[in-house]
C-alpha cells in the first residue's frame, strides 16, 4: 500500500467521522449534560465501535451482506430501533429539571460512558458498508498485517479525537448554561434528531 493510498484512506476515514450522525449527536449531548471527561470516554467507545465495523469490513462483512441481505436488514432494524428508543427517552424526559445531585451517577461512570459510545456506534451498520467501499478503493488485497493494524488505528483516532472535540465544545460553561435554561427544547431536539436518524438507519 503506497503512502498516497494510506493518506487517502485517512482522509476518507476522517470525513466519515466528521459527518453528522448518531455518534456525533451523542457526543454533543454527553459533553453538554455530563461534562468533558464523560464525553471523552464516550468518544473512545465510539472509536472502538468504528474499529469493530472497520474490521468487519476488512474481513468481508459486506460480502456477507450481499449474499444474505436479511442479515443487513435485521441489523438495520435492530440498530434503528435502538436509536429510536434512545431518542424517545430523551424526548420523554426533556421536561424534567437538570439533575446534579440524586441517586444516579451524574456524570455516569467511565465504563458506562464507553459502553454507551460503543453501542451507539454499533447500532448503525452503515459504517461497515462505507468502510468496505473505502477499502476497495484504497487498500490493495496483499496489504501487510502491520499496515492493516495502522489503518485500524487511524479509524480509532479519527473517530475518537473528533468526538472528543465535539464533547469539549459542548462541555464549555457557556454552552452548559444555555442548555440548562433551554433544557426541554434542546433535549427534545436531540431526541427528535436521534429518532429520525434511527428511522433513516432502518429504512435505507
Amino acid at each position: 500500500m503506497s503512502l498516497a493510498a494510506f493518506l487517502a484512506f485517512a482522509a476518507l476515514s476522517l470525513f466519515a467521522a466528521v459527518s453528522p450522525g448518531p455518534a456525533v449527536l451523542m457526543a454533543a449531548r454527553t459533553g453538554l449534560t455530563e461534562g468533558f471527561r464523560t464525553g471523552a470516554m464516550l468518544a473512545a467507545g465510539i472509536g472502538a465501535g468504528a474499529v469493530v465495523w472497520a474490521s468487519a469490513a476488512m474481513f468481508g462483512l459486506n460480502l456477507v451482506f450481499q449474499t444474505a441481505p436479511a442479515l443487513l436488514w435485521a441489523l438495520k432494524i435492530g440498530g434503528g430501533g435502538y436509536l429510536i428508543w434512545m431518542g424517545w427517552k430523551l424526548w420523554r424526559h426533556a421536561p424534567e429539571p437538570f439533575i446534579t445531585h440524586d441517586t444516579r451517577p451524574v456524570p455516569r461512570s467511565a465504563l458506562s460512558a464507553f459502553r454507551l459510545g460503543l453501542f451507539t456506534q454499533l447500532a448503525n451498520p452503515k459504517p461497515a458498508v462505507m468502510f468496505s467501499a473505502i477499502f476497495l478503493g484504497t487498500v490493495p488485497p496483499a496489504t501487510p498485517g502491520w499496515v492493516l493494524g495502522a489503518i485500524l488505528a487511524v479509524v480509532f483516532l479519527n473517530e475518537t479525537l473528533w468526538n472528543i472535540l465535539v464533547a469539549r465544545i459542548f462541555s464549555l460553561d457557556r454552552t452548559r448554561a444555555a442548555y440548562i435554561s433551554l433544557k426541554t427544547i434542546i433535549d427534545r431536539g436531540f431526541g427528535g434528531c436521534l429518532a429520525l436518524l434511527g428511522l433513516k438507519v432502518a429504512a435505507t
